[in-house]
């Protein structure tokens, strides 16, 4: 069984999430290679496309949310996600029982022995033929339980309910309180009957793999990972990480040379590309996690230097700021530049001005 290094794990990474080269690719089938990209905050989707996809502009990812060919709904992890129609409608039976322990985990107490029946009937109710609130489906079902938690009878009926937030909330230059109509009402149509996960596994290996069975389930959240590489091992290859743990991979994907030149990118806020593995060494140096994943649950936009998580960026008044962990080379800064510069076109700022910071 081959050893993978760090920088071959590394290389191989970045290259299945396209952040070596940008590609010219139509945008649906880039969110469906990458099983789709996370999308709580509405903005952070189209700057990572913008650092996947070549000449990409931002009407491109909004005209696919108002026809309906992309949707933003919750999936992996409990997280709201950009993905395409046929993909929610796939996955979100695969990913139900998931969310349902999830739900209980958190809530339970708050929900007062209410069933998930009773819950999941009360919530279709209160959006069928209309788009509403949070707020609005916690008040709805206070008419059926006067003495329940609204936020709680919200959130279960948008975990038991397939749902997906609708326009203009994540449309670019727009905005709007998220509101949630179900699939059924937006996209004519229930979700898949199919529950088997095996495809939705293979897929997440294509686009991130190899992968430790750690990994897929800090990825998807799902349980019973073992059980189901074990069925897949004859459609698989497997390799060793440095330390030893066993890495599954798909049979086709690249696995590049470990001496790829990559040059600095500027990746989106909250990319999968940094959360999508339990060991995230093959991207972020642990001594730089802390920096990246902090208390209040907001994962900043990153800066890559040598393909590995090097610093941060963000837009402000006046252009943007690049504050990397340590000193540029001289070469990365000219290439963070150019980089910044193009991002801020994209970001239709009216400047080119990038600063520098940085911190030991």
């Amino acid at each position: 069984m081959n050893t993978l290094s760090t920088r071959a794990l590394n290389r191989t990474l970045l290259t299945r999430q396209h952040l070596v080269e940008r590609v010219a690719m139509p945008v649906a089938d880039m969110v469906e290679h990458l099983v789709g990209m996370q999308a709580q905050a509405p903005l952070p989707p189209y700057f990572g496309l913008w650092s996947r996809l070549a000449d990409f502009r931002p009407a491109d990812l909004s005209a696919g949310i108002v026809d309906r060919g992309l949707v933003r709904g919750t999936l992996m992890r409990g997280t709201l996600h950009l993905v395409t129609a046929r993909d929610y409608l796939a996955a979100r039976p695969v990913l139900q029982g998931m969310l349902d322990k999830a739900l209980l985990g958190n809530f339970a107490k708050r929900l007062g022995g209410l069933t998930r029946d009773e819950l999941a009937a009360a919530g279709r109710a209160a959006v069928t033929g209309r788009a509403a609130t949070p707020a609005e489906i916690g008040r709805a079902l206070l008419e059926t339980w006067p003495d329940g938690d609204p936020g709680a009878l919200s959130t279960a009926a948008r975990m038991y309910v397939p749902m997906v937030q609708v326009p203009p909330r994540g449309l670019w230059g727009s905005s709007g309180q998220a509101q949630f109509s179900t699939v059924e009402d937006w996209l004519g149509r229930s979700v898949d009957a199919d529950t088997t996960p095996d495809g939705l596994v293979l897929r997440y290996l294509a686009a991130f793999g190899p992968a430790t069975t750690r990994d897929i389930q800090a990825w998807s959240w799902l349980t019973g990972i073992k059980a189901i590489v074990d069925r897949l091992r004859p459609r698989l290859r497997t390799f060793r990480s440095e330390s030893g743990a066993e890495l599954f991979d798909v049979l086709d994907a690249p696995l590049p040379d470990p001496d790829l030149p990559v040059r600095p990118r500027l990746v989106a806020a909250f990319d999968n590309l940094i959360l999508s593995h339990a060991d995230r060494s093959r991207i972020l140096s642990d001594d730089h996690r802390q920096r990246i994943f902090t208390v209040n649950g907001q994962i900043p936009a990153t800066v890559l230097i040598d393909g590995f998580v090097a610093g941060t960026w963000k837009l402000a008044d006046g252009g943007l700021v690049i504050d990397t962990f340590g000193k540029l080379r001289a070469a990365d800064k000219e290439a963070l530049e150019a980089e910044g510069a193009g991002l801020l076109g994209f970001a239709e700022a009216g400047t080119t001005k990038v600063e520098f910071s940085h911190g030991e």
